[in-house]
């Protein structure tokens, strides 16, 4: 098995059909194979053999996913990395994983000196690099069938939340991720004549796996942007070039301030939200708007990613749905015990698309797991009579404010229902007296103010008293990772 060969095949049943649009390029699924096989055989001509590890550093581009699809026709694992990341962060990363080679960008230059000095990272590909893409696909051939790699197998390695402490990249095999994009597949009804919005980074696992190797085994096409863009997205909505709108809830809350929103979707047939819970009030909204529903499903890189799907037929709003086909969830108690159904617990995950471990911590992946393979979510969910899953919120973003728990999520949603905000998150800040004190960030739709008492009274009425935010802080954006999911620990750092 290798998913490089999904690539291979949707090349022979779609040689001429576009499998990348940016701007005015197009580039087909014959063109794209191609471009794979001589970097797979320029790679393998410089030494570079199974199981040996490729990084990937840059932005999204048809050349990105060109290195990517012949790392993996090589036999070789593609480490994916942010371009977004700091100097520091990326060194920390690169010490971690030892790519033998790197597909990057001449601004990471001088940060991969030092690695290229010690003998451990051998050749750097990028205009100012040891050789340019120009002459990695000069020097390869273009015939070549991906190499046979063994289900269980790393394909893959993501990095996940922080780059402080101790790196925890996901190791995922090629069974894992066949499994997972499977499931895209499947659930959202995807088609060779899918249009696929892409802004997302192709390193982060939404990007790279749900969108970027789902669409190209289902024979689609990528419409990819660089990175956000409303500008952009909306004229190529607007002109039918896409059919699938993929983004994070930050960017149906800006959507939704569109007027005129429904006929600028223009094709978009499936709406799908991913890297941080959606509030059920912007799903409302957005089905008055438009009708159509945003589909949610539960997942995280360590699944690769898909866990749950809220269903084509039957989408429950404020749910993420039911286990995927081959997964199995349980909801368990800080001691591993299976709670009973509607009680609310940790989300414990099983099933072939869960993660083989994290790279060189073997003591972090034996933390994530209970017996028999169960994956430890480190989420609080709870079932519904149909099997429906809710999230409830994170374990670690729990605040105990005077003896009680707070999820923030709850906050959050009730908040979300006030027509002058745009964005918000709840965090617990240290406080004397209280122990964590709730606290409310707040983003305002243009032209409207925040009264915190009118906000307060409100609550109030949906909530314990206990939970309602004893401090509103208005801000102009909230901090967003590059996948644009929130940021609360930078949030509780820089107002601690």
């Amino acid at each position: 098995m290798n998913i490089a060969t999904n690539l291979e095949w949707a090349a022979f049943f779609f040689p001429n059909r576009p499998v990348l649009s940016q701007g005015d390029s197009v580039t087909t699924y014959g063109m794209l194979n191609e471009k794979a096989n001589r970097v797979a055989t320029a790679l393998i001509e410089l030494g570079i053999r199974p199981g040996d590890y490729a990084g990937l550093c840059a932005p999204n581009s048809g050349d990105w996913i060109a290195f990517y699809y012949g790392v993996l026709k090589a036999g070789a694992v593609a480490v994916t990395l942010s371009h977004l990341l700091s100097d520091d962060e990326l060194s920390l990363l690169l010490k971690h994983c030892l790519p033998r080679m790197i597909f990057t960008s001449d601004e990471k230059l001088h940060c991969l000196d030092g690695f290229k000095a010690d003998g451990g990272l051998e050749t750097v590909i990028c205009p100012g690099g040891d050789m340019t893409m120009d002459s990695l696909l000069k020097r390869g051939r273009p015939a070549f069938k991906a190499l046979y790699r063994d289900r269980e197998e790393t394909a893959a390695i993501l990095y996940t939340g922080g780059t402080t402490g101790t790196p925890k990249g996901v190791m995922l095999s090629h069974e894992n991720i066949n499994v997972s994009i499977q499931n895209v597949i499947f659930n959202e009804r995807s088609s060779h004549q899918d249009r696929a919005l892409c802004f997302l980074p192709f390193n982060h696992v939404f990007g790279q796996m749900h969108i970027m190797n789902a669409t190209i085994l289902s024979g689609g096409c990528l419409e990819m942007l660089p990175a956000f863009d409303m500008d952009k997205i909306l004229w190529l909505m607007a002109g039918g070039r896409v059919t699938k709108l993929f983004a994070v809830p930050t960017i149906y809350s800006r959507l939704l301030g569109i007027e005129g929103l429904k006929e600028k979707l223009g094709k978009v047939r499936y709406c799908f939200s991913a890297a941080a819970s959606m509030a059920a009030e912007t799903v409302r909204q957005w089905q008055e708007q438009t009708g159509l529903a945003i589909y949610e499903g539960y997942g995280m890189t360590e699944a690769a990613p898909v866990i749950t799907y809220n269903h084509y037929y039957r989408h429950v709003i404020g749910s993420v749905g039911t286990a995927a086909p081959g997964v199995e969830i349980q909801i368990r108690d800080p001691q591993g015990h299976e709670l009973e159904q509607g009680l609310k617990g940790e989300i414990c995950a099983r099933g072939r698309n869960i993660m083989k471990g994290y790279l060189r911590n073997a003591e972090a992946t034996r933390a994530a797991f209970w017996e028999n393979g169960w994956f430890r979510s480190g989420d609080i969910g709870r079932f519904d009579p149909d099997g429906y899953l809710y999230i409830v919120d994170r374990l670690k973003d729990m605040i105990i404010t005077g003896g009680e728990n707070v999820y923030p999520r709850e906050v959050e949603e009730v908040l979300y229902c006030r027509p002058e905000i745009q964005e918000c998150a709840v965090v617990g800040l240290a406080d004397a007296e209280w122990g964590e004190r709730v606290t409310a960030f707040v983003v305002t739709r243009p032209g409207e103010k925040i009264d915190p008492t009118v906000l307060k009274d409100f609550l109030k009425t949906r909530m314990a008293a206990f939970k309602v935010p004893k401090e509103f802080r208005i801000i102009n954006e909230l901090p967003k990772n590059s996948a644009g999911k929130i940021q609360k620990r930078q949030l509780k750092k820089a107002n601690s």
